[in-house]
Order: C-alpha cells, then sequence, then structure tokens
C-alpha cells in the first residue's frame, strides 16, 4: 500500500488523466459464509482501494467507475472473460509469506493437492484461506488476534495473472516476505510457491526493500541448514 500515495500525488501533479485506464482488482476477503466484508473492515481490500488509490485523485483525472472492475462471487465467469478477451498490459501488486501472487496461497489440502501445471492453469476462484495466511495477518494487523482474519477470499487465478504484458510486483516488508523472495530467485519452479511461476514470465520485475532482500540464513554462514544456494 505505500506505493499508492506516491502514485497518486505524481497523477495530481503532472495532471495525467486516468479516465481510459481501466482496472481489474486481483482479489478479495470474504467472511465465512463466502461474503463480502463490510467496506470499513481492515481487509476489505475494495474499502482499502477506494481510499488509497482512488480517493486521493482529482475527480476530473480519476478512474470512471465503469472502469473499475472488482471480483464478486456472481461474476468469476465475466471476470475471466473479460481479462482473456482484452490483454492485460500489466499485474500490479505484492507477494505474500508463501509467495502467493494475488490471492494464489499455496493450496495445502491434504486430500486436494495440485501440480505446477493445475496452478498455472488456475482461474479466478472463491477458496479457504491457508492457517498459515490467517496467523501471518492476525500478527501484522491484529496483534495475534487471528479470530478477526477473514477466512475466506476470492482471487484471480495464475492463468490471468500471468496473462499481463509486464508483471511488476513489489514488498517493503521485511521478514514477512523474506524466504519468498528468495525462492522466486534462486528457487525452482515448484506450486508451494506461486511466485515461482514468474520465472517463466518473458517480462517480470520484483522490487523489494534491502530488509526485504535480507535473510537470517543467508548472515549466519556457521548455519548448516543444506539452502547453501541462498548464500550468495
Amino acid at each position: 500500500m505505500c506505493w499508492y500515495r506516491p502514485f497518486t500525488a505524481l497523477v495530481n501533479t503532472e495532471r495525467v488523466s486516468l479516465r481510459q485506464f481501466e482496472v481489474f482488482h486481483m482479489d478479495e476477503c470474504l467472511d465465512w459464509q463466502g461474503r463480502e466484508l463490510p467496506r470499513e473492515h481492515p481487509y476489505s481490500f475494495r474499502g482499502t482501494m477506494e481510499k488509497l488509490f482512488y480517493a486521493p485523485v482529482d475527480p476530473t483525472l480519476a478512474v470512471p467507475e465503469e472502469r473499475r472492475h472488482w471480483p464478486a462471487v456472481g461474476k468469476l465467469d465475466e471476470i475471466h472473460e473479460a481479462i482473456m478477451s482484452a490483454p492485460i498490459d500489466i499485474t500490479f501488486g505484492g507477494w505474500g509469506q508463501d509467495g502467493h501472487v494475488a490471492y494464489n496461497q499455496t493450496r495445502r489440502h491434504p486430500f486436494s493437492q495440485i501440480s505446477v501445471e493445475e496452478l498455472r492453469k488456475s482461474k479466478i476462484r472463491v477458496q479457504e484461506n491457508n492457517i498459515d495466511t490467517i496467523i501471518a495477518l492476525a500478527q501484522r494487523t491484529f496483534g495475534g488476534a487471528y479470530q478477526f482474519v477473514p477466512p475466506m477470499s476470492l482471487t484471480l487465478g495464475m492463468s490471468e495473472c500471468l496473462s499481463a504484458r509486464k508483471v511488476r510486483l513489489f514488498s517493503d516488508t521485511g521478514a514477512w516476505k523474506q524466504t519468498a523472495l528468495r525462492v522466486a530467485l534462486f528457487g525452482p519452479v515448484t506450486a508451494e510457491y506461486p511466485i515461482t511461476l514468474l520465472q517463466e514470465h518473458p517480462d517480470a520485475l520484483l522490487t523489494a526493500t534491502v530488509e526485504t532482500a535480507r535473510h537470517p540464513i543467508a548472515e549466519h554462514p556457521d548455519w548448516n541448514l543444506g539452502v547453501g544456494q541462498w548464500q550468495s
């Protein structure tokens, strides 16, 4: 979210019109019954984007309402078809602690695991959030109170995210993303870390703070954890 303030300030200062800008939002959190959260909830992604991405922009320059496409349970096929029929210029976002892009979390279901190919072809869907995602978000926002973290979500699949001509992912959250970044850069393509699929994209760029790029394993050469490739 730290990137939105400089972007909106630049739009206003340089008088950049966003009237032709078409935005497909990638994901949304849902309650335990798969319903949209109140806009004021900290994990209402729509509420957050309306506040930080749209509201600060001069109304004469802003993205028109009809060009803001929000993921919704009843519009899955419609959104997929719209994205795949009109090539996306850029996928812009971050990554999660397990390397999730949008909300393509590592699928940990013991009876329904997926292959890399299935992940690569994944489409917009509703899903249960992983326990590790819930714990990470609880620590980040609610002081560890996992009861307040939405247990479900809706996300674009990797097929829609990777369909863009360019992929640009950013992170400034330090330890929360350090391992995922190392795996994305140095590990094999694996369904355990969805971000590794960016290795196959012709124009993908990851940007991270120095803190996020560091890793405690790399800074302690006496630790022999079988990850020598991360030492460089």
